[in-house]
């Protein structure tokens, strides 16, 4: 896909939402972030191997209106109680991967929300606090793959297989082009798959950032996405993000290979 050279600011001076967006909720409601019980183990003391070593990478921009924001993140939560997700966790050969959720925005607007947590089973769970918003800024997938991939140096853990999970809402607008970045992390091994969520309407400032010719998924697919068997996942709008990503994951996990050294 041809990318236009010089694309407008797709996101700077507009913090609000899109027409035709949802009625916002309430502010303490949009603060309820991250509030599942997930299936955490203590952070070992050594180097731990693991099925798969998995960095979480989401859109945080301000093309994602604070309704999204709040749905995206309650979208990550529920996804770590379904008991597909865990059964398939349960069924790779060490049954426990190592999660790292990352929430990405403009060029130099990177932020762990929760680090590298090794998750086996719903039973040893503990709950995690709200987290506000770190960033609306513009959108800088390239970048944002960058940070993910330097996660893994501090995983302190080890596995065959490495994947970085990216999703968002609209085309890079910011910084390194992601293909570069993405190119880059697959030659070191990574898989990097992508989680499209579409937009009802174009934005009226830039359409061409959450409609690009040829449609968003197809974007993700030729300039995110990379590695062996990855793949891009579309999902309608932020009201399904939780179910995708629950499938998301099932997929992800379940086509992990055994223990290794990496």
């Amino acid at each position: 896909m041809h990318v236009p050279p010089h694309l407008p600011n797709a996101d700077a001076g507009h913090p609000g939402s899109r027409p035709g967006a949802r009625p916002r909720r309430p502010l303490l409601a949009l603060l309820l972030a991250f509030v599942a019980m997930l299936p955490v183990a203590a952070t070992p003391a050594r180097a731990e191997q693991v099925d798969l070593q998995l960095v979480l990478a989401a859109d945080v921009s301000r093309s994602v209106d604070a309704e999204e924001f709040a749905l995206q993140r309650e979208g990550y939560a529920t996804a770590f109680q379904d008991p597909r997700v865990l059964r398939a966790i349960r069924s790779g050969p060490l049954g426990r991967i190592a999660v790292c959720f990352v929430e990405w925005s403009g060029e130099w607007e990177q932020h762990v929300t929760v680090d590298w947590t090794v998750i086996r089973d719903e039973e040893s769970a503990e709950a995690l606090v709200s987290r506000p918003r770190p960033f609306a800024g513009r959108t800088a997938i390239g970048a944002a793959i960058d940070h993910a991939v330097a996660r893994f140096a501090q995983s302190g853990h080890q596995s065959q297989r490495r994947t970085i999970d990216v999703s968002g809402d609209g085309t890079n607008t910011n910084g390194k082009l992601p293909s570069v970045a993405r190119d880059a992390a697959v030659a070191q091994g990574i898989v990097i798959n992508g989680l499209v969520i579409l937009s009802p309407v174009p934005m009226p400032w830039n359409p061409y950032h959450t409609h690009p010719p040829g449609g968003l998924g197809n974007y993700f697919q030729e300039n995110v996405a990379g590695g062996p068997g990855s793949f891009v996942m579309v999902v309608e709008d932020f009201q399904s993000f939780a179910y995708a990503i629950a499938n998301k994951l099932v997929r992800e996990i379940a086509e992990a290979p055994g223990p290794g050294a990496r």
